[in-house]
């Protein structure tokens, strides 16, 4: 028999592989679906590949692949016979197999046995080899089976990974040395020292500096003045203004070039008059933490519905997504999508498709992933109801609250979170952020097809006017969340704030126990009301004036998704820096008339402000108003330098900066990527009105560029970038005042002018 074994496996011997260190090895779950051992299919696991499928997916891998030999993996489940001693640990057979495997906590170890059972299958013919069995196999078989019994599983390798990317401790934090220069940092109106940034701003822990962060390719970010600091400073720790929360703050160490934590954090930032900690030391005091902990209990108790006698569901579309580990944003986010037609149409109804067209690895293609969630979460395969026929009488009489077994989407979460610092680890994260980065991977996996994500998709109008002139300007942007303030002022029920908020401050005087929270109820409609309210836009340039003035700018809708996400912004800073959730409940409608909010573009009554782009200051511009005595135009050498470093030429990096007006690295990136073909593209700058300053017009102000005449140079960039020709693109955005989503609908409709 043995002799017949090993003539059996010569044929594939070549296929069989012995995992390496650097191997995943997946026999807790199928790649196609959520189907494990315990499944009544059990697991293959591909001894080449090492991948795992369920008894409906094996065969797809062997005929994509033509790799023969798998391990089987079988646990049984089994309750035990009435009169077994309860409370004795679970009888597990063959002990070693499932070392990796964990007990499912779904079964009780006083209820339940377990029997597990492994073999090798070889297809197509599904022979079967039981192991153990030494003395038949090849001495590589057996050190291969042993090798992928006693691997750790693919998912213990991953959490064990994303906690090694947990950041560490700053050598510089405990001795850091902080100037006594007065600085104090206010809690809200933050503004780069060196540029226009409001976004991410960088607080140097040294000196109190606010600067703006690097600028990275998928347009966040900033001009890299805080990087620019450190250069010159050497000061070397820096924390982000807007995650400064009573827990900690994101802190980055320049000098490490990484981010860090930093134990003395609350010290250090008391040094320039912000005080995180004070939330911590009211809540560390008796009376004021029963305070401030009962409106979060109180709303605990609201999400969980608790008090209320609810039945278990089971079946298609009732399947609950598990914790991976401060994962209910991404639970919370993935079960909102595939409640909608579209992406269920997407990708569960295109489920053969995407699995027939996946690649050799289909643990790292993202269709796969989506349409294997989906199917998981619509089939009702994995909510099913308790095995006991005593335990599902109790959930009918509502005497016992069954927790389904739901599913884990580990393989979509480590695909989606790849290479991203936040989501990648296991701390909590926004729902809102994963939300939109999760469009983001959608769209960028949808191109050519169809793009699901767009039922989020809406056009936002905003119009800015000149205080000082009264005329206005209209521009459009796309969103896909409408973030809505919640006016507090706007309560329906002020009077019973009032008297809480009496009853609360007498309990606290005189030491008693608090009243019950009473919740600030907030109409919907003021929300919405607050959204569309107009608010100051500072540093505006008014191309009327040729200079700053004040602006006000107000939002519209100027096109409906089929779906509107919405943010409801709960939380605010306090004047002493303590961040506050605000504790109300939003009153929603069942329907609402959004038709007062839709955007009726520029008006009859109305004057637009001039196509003028704000003027490229030059060192004697500002002085004698004189192009005659231009030397060399001012550019921003940061910006330069930071193009440069991507490996750009240093004169090319010169050009696009100063063709796009010194308006940050962004801009400048797209003209660089828009005139890499051109001959003259590393040539040094030569400005045209030092050869020749041509004609001058009464009605252009001096360093400023009609753009009637000359199209700004980032619109063109825009244009160029999509693959247009730099004529055409100029010709269709003269053609239409500049209006970019025109000039690419002209563009289309005008191919034959492409060549003039």
């Amino acid at each position: 028999m043995a002799a017949d074994l090993g003539e059996l496996l010569v044929p594939y011997m070549p296929t069989i592989r012995v995992p390496k260190t650097g191997d995943r090895v997946f026999k807790s779950e199928c790649a196609f679906s959520f189907d494990s051992p315990e499944s009544e299919g059990g697991l293959y696991v591909c001894m080449n590949t090492f991948l795992g499928f369920g008894r409906e997916h094996v065969e797809r891998h062997y005929r994509k692949t033509g790799q023969s030999v798998y391990m089987h993996l079988k646990r049984h489940v089994k309750e035990k016979a009435t009169g077994a001693a309860g409370g004795a640990i679970p009888r597990r057979r063959n002990g070693k197999v499932f070392l990796d495997l964990e007990l499912n906590r779904d079964f009780n170890g006083e209820d339940y046995e377990y029997e597990d059972e492994v073999k090798l299958v070889i297809f197509p013919d599904h022979f079967e080899i039981p192991l153990p069995n030494i003395e038949e196999l090849p001495a590589l078989v057996t050190i291969a089976c042993d090798a992928v019994l006693n691997a750790p599983s693919a998912y213990k390798k991953q959490e064990l990974e994303s906690w090694e990317e947990e950041i560490q401790v700053s050598r510089h934090a405990r001795s850091l040395r902080q100037l006594d220069n007065g600085v104090r940092i206010p809690p809200s109106g933050w503004k780069c020292q060196k540029c226009e940034m409001r976004e991410n701003l960088w607080l140097n822990l040294t000196d109190g500096a606010v600067l703006c962060g690097k600028w990275f390719f998928d347009g966040s970010g900033g001009n890299g003045h805080a990087l620019e600091h450190y250069k010159e400073t050497k000061y070397p720790l820096a924390v982000k203004l807007d995650t400064i929360t009573p827990d900690g703050a994101d802190v980055y160490s320049f000098e490490e070039e990484e981010a860090v934590l930093d134990p003395h954090i609350s010290e250090h930032l008391s040094h320039f008059g912000i005080d995180m900690l004070q939330m911590q030391k009211r809540t560390e005091n008796g009376h004021h933490t029963d305070n401030n902990s009962r409106p979060r209990v109180s709303e605990w108790e609201v999400i969980q519905e608790s008090g209320m006698k609810l039945k278990a569901v089971f079946g298609s579309g009732y399947t609950g997504i598990k914790n991976l580990g401060n994962s209910c944003y991404l639970g919370t986010v993935l079960q909102v999508l595939f409640s909608i037609p579209d992406f269920q149409r997407m990708y569960v109804g295109n489920l053969q498709r995407i699995f027939d067209y996946s690649p050799l690895d289909p643990s790292q293609d993202f269709a796969t992933q989506m349409a294997k969630l989906g199917h998981g979460l619509l089939s009702g395969q994995y909510s099913k109801p308790p095995m006991k026929s005593e335990v599902i009488e109790q959930v009918m009489k509502e005497e016992y609250k069954h927790q389904q077994k739901g599913v884990s989407p580990r393989m979509l979460k480590a695909l989606v979170s790849r290479g991203h610092p936040e989501f990648s680890s296991n701390r909590q994260q926004d729902a809102h952020e994963f939300f939109l980065h999760i469009l983001n991977v959608v769209e960028r996996n949808s191109a050519g097809s169809e793009n699901p994500s767009d039922v989020f998709r809406f056009l936002v109008e905003e119009r800015v006017q000149c205080c000082q002139t009264r005329r206005v300007r209209y521009t459009q942007r796309v969103d896909y969340c409408i973030q809505l303030p919640a006016p507090i002022e706007a309560a329906t029920n002020r009077e019973e704030l009032l008297a809480y908020e009496a009853k609360r401050r007498d309990a606290e005087e005189n030491m008693r126990a608090p009243p019950e929270p009473v919740r600030a109820r907030i109409p919907f409609t003021a929300c919405l009301q607050a959204f569309t309210e107009p608010e100051n836009v500072p540093d505006f340039w008014s191309s009327a004036l040729q200079a700053k003035s004040a602006g006000i700018k107000t939002s519209r809708f100027a096109s409906f998704p089929e779906y509107l996400v919405l943010q409801i912004k709960k939380f605010t800073f306090g004047v002493d820096w303590v961040p506050k959730k605000l504790d109300l409940a939003i009153d929603v409608p069942d329907f609402l008339d959004l038709s007062r909010l839709r955007a009726t573009g520029l008006q009859a009554s109305e004057e637009e402000l001039p196509d003028l782009m704000p003027p490229i200051v030059l060192p004697e511009d500002t002085r004698d108003n004189s192009m005659g005595s231009m030397d060399s135009p001012e550019i921003d050498e940061a910006a330069v330098m930071q193009l440069a470093e991507m490996g750009f030429p240093l004169e090319a990096c010169r050009k696009a900066v100063y063709y796009t007006g010194n308006m940050g690295p962004e801009m400048a990136f797209n003209w660089i990527i828009a005139h890499m073909e051109e001959p003259d593209f590393a040539e040094p700058l030569t400005l045209p009105s030092m050869m020749d300053p041509g004609p001058s017009t009464s009605d252009s102000p001096m360093g400023a560029t009609l753009l009637g005449n000359s199209p700004p140079e980032e619109s063109i960039a825009i244009l160029t970038s999509m693959g247009f020709p730099r004529a055409h693109s100029i010709q269709a955005l003269k053609a239409t005042n500049n209006n970019l989503e025109r000039a690419l609908d002209w563009i289309f409709t005008h191919p034959e002018e492409g060549g003039e």
